[in-house]
């Protein structure tokens, strides 16, 4: 907000009749302190990493062979990194002898499990470009993805939860002219791919893996778009390898970490953070069930005593729900002790529940990153020895190899530190591009490469970065900007307040007026509109106090865990 400094001190007409006194000597003005530009740039100690996805996990498994590479604990199957790498190989040559050339699509819909992690290690080393299906599409979503992307295998399963995904793939199938084959994973062709490629070398595989660089193209996956179709972010080796390892740099992993990865796979989130930072450095993946389920996740970190957790913060939400004994089979006494680190993303990190996931979860090393699908995904995370503040109340710093910079969104000149604006940033980690969608690529990335996020940040004087939220999620409220997080933060503090959504919804008078949705805690029975502005007045603004309260069981959310807003908005509009 600008001040006017010009302006004349109140009732200086009254003292112009009055004498003046002798003048004094008037001490020099010191210069007000000048803030600098909010841009910043990550270390560079650390190379990147120049190879393909293929050649560092074979790397890997030269390193670490015998040690534990992936757990399912849905199945009971487990592999090492030299069994795993025997898996991985087989299904790379099934699909070379069935013809999968170099940059060919080939699509994988399921939810976590083994065979997912398999085909992502397959299709990097014979260059097929994986598209990440998200499992809750349904059949329209995946005509478009399979005939947008140019899909030419699908691999997937028959069934999981309430969806059918063999009949949706039977309707659809006629309408996707370049898909040639089906894959269930959960059937005997999963088995057939790896015997095809009894016909097929190794020599074979060696030779194409030896054509790779790490600039192709290498995976694409499709963000969540609010309005018409999703684009497909078109990402590269160099890209999500390098940012899987730097992920994993920053949360000090070894070959004796054992990552515990619910979140999931079709996302960046599961696949880069979660698979690439791992492999990487020779840590277990440890998949505690095909889609989250709190009381699995305990099950997981206890039997394979995980040293790492991920999640977005509604799935530490529930993990600490169930701790607390209200999951289904009553968790108290998980052992947890073996939990050093992890990482919460995917959507802002209210403060109340960092808090709990370090005091009562025993993360104490855990990291807030922030990112997105087209850059990798992170571009911001806090480190093991930044102070609790720092690790509730940002994101973090500017991850090695990338800068990140804060601009105004309608002049694109980057603000001062403290200012709020648009988040924008440039590196390895940046996008090929949507794929074939030149027009949103150049909306996205200006000429400099700068990705431009769409959310706003402010930078502080040490770099550190908090995210006040999107600039589409911004309410305006007679003429005042209103930041929904900010609203979300304080009512965590509430007793009763499990979890909180703050939205904008139509009003006559003053435009938008706000709406808090929230959960409640076990043994709280209601919650009204009054007792939550008695609860906000005098802490809050009287602008940011909202007018209406719904109180919820559940809130509408995205496969990886994230609240759809938009969704809100819409039920709640009238």
């Amino acid at each position: 907000m600008a001040i006017n400094r010009n302006r004349p001190a109140a009732g200086c007409a009254a003292l112009a009749s009055v004498t003046p006194l002798p003048a004094a000597p008037i001490p020099p003005h010191p210069e007000e302190p000048v803030s600098e530009p909010s841009l910043s740039a990550g270390e560079t100690t650390t190379p990147l990493l120049t190879d393909t996805i293929g050649d560092d996990f074979d790397r890997t498994v030269a390193r670490v062979g015998t040690n534990d590479a992936l757990i399912d604990l849905a199945s009971g199957r487990r592999w090492t990194y030299e069994e795993l790498r025997r898996d991985v190989d087989a299904v790379a040559r099934g699909l070379l002898a069935d013809g999968v050339a170099q940059g060919d699509r080939v699509a994988v819909w399921a939810p976590n499990r083994p065979e997912w992690t398999i085909l992502q290690y397959a299709t990097a080393k014979i260059g097929a470009v994986l598209v990440t299906v998200n499992p809750a599409y349904r059949a329209r979503e995946l005509q478009y993805v399979l005939t947008q992307a140019q899909v030419s295998i699908l691999v997937a399963v028959t069934a999981h939860a309430t969806s059918d995904y063999a009949a949706m793939i039977e309707e659809v199938r006629g309408d996707c002219p370049d898909l040639r084959r089906v894959v269930f994973m959960d059937t005997d062709d999963w088995a057939a791919v790896a015997q095809a490629g009894e016909a097929v070398s190794a020599e074979q595989l060696a030779t194409r893996s030896a054509e790779l660089t790490a600039d192709d193209a290498i995976n694409i996956q499709y963000t969540s778009g609010t309005t018409g179709f999703p684009k497909g972010a078109t990402l590269s080796h160099r890209n999500i390898l390098n940012n899987g390892y730097f992920v994993g740099e920053l949360c000090h992993y070894t070959e004796r970490d054992r990552v515990c990865i619910p979140v999931p796979f079709y996302h960046c989130f599961g696949m880069v953070m979660g698979n690439l930072a791992c492999t990487s450095h020779g840590a277990a993946m440890v998949i505690p069930g095909p889609s989250f389920d709190p009381a699995a996740v305990l099950r997981a970190v206890t039997a394979e005593r995980c040293t790492s957790l991920y999640g977005v913060p509604t799935m530490f939400i529930a993990v600490l729900a169930a701790l607390d004994g209200a999951g289904d089979d009553g968790a108290a006494d998980h052992d947890l002790g073996s939990l050093r680190t992890g990482i919460m993303a995917g959507s802002p990190c209210p403060t109340e529940v960092m808090k709990q996931v370090i005091e009562v979860l025993g993360m104490t090393e855990v990291s807030i990153a922030y990112g997105m699908t087209e850059t990798s995904p992170v571009s911001l995370q806090t480190r093991s020895d930044d102070t609790l503040e720092q690790r509730v109340s940002t994101v973090g710093r500017v991850g090695p190899h990338l800068e990140v910079k804060i601009v105004d969104p309608v002049t694109g000149e980057t603000v001062p530190h403290g200012e709020p604006g648009e988040l924008c940033t440039r590196g390895y980690s940046v996008m090929l591009g949507y794929w074939n969608n030149p027009e949103k690529t150049a909306e996205a990335i200006d000429d400099d490469r700068w990705m431009h996020t769409g959310d706003i940040g402010v930078m502080d004087d040490d770099g550190y970065v908090a995210v006040t939220g999107r600039i589409k999620d911004m309410v305006i409220r007679g003429g005042e900007n209103i930041y929904p997080r900010e609203i979300e933060e304080f009512l965590y503090t509430h007793p009763d307040i499990l979890d909180a959504q703050v939205v904008g919804v139509p009003d006559a008078k003053y435009g938008e007026e706000l709406l808090a949705c929230v959960r409640l805690r076990d043994g709280a029975t209601t919650l009204t509109a009054d007792d939550l502005r008695e609860f906000c007045r005098g802490q809050l603004a009287h602008y940011k106090i909202p007018r209406y309260v719904e109180v919820l069981d559940e809130f509408p959310m995205t496969v990886t865990g994230k609240v759809r807003k938009i969704e809100l908005r819409e039920r709640f509009a009238r």
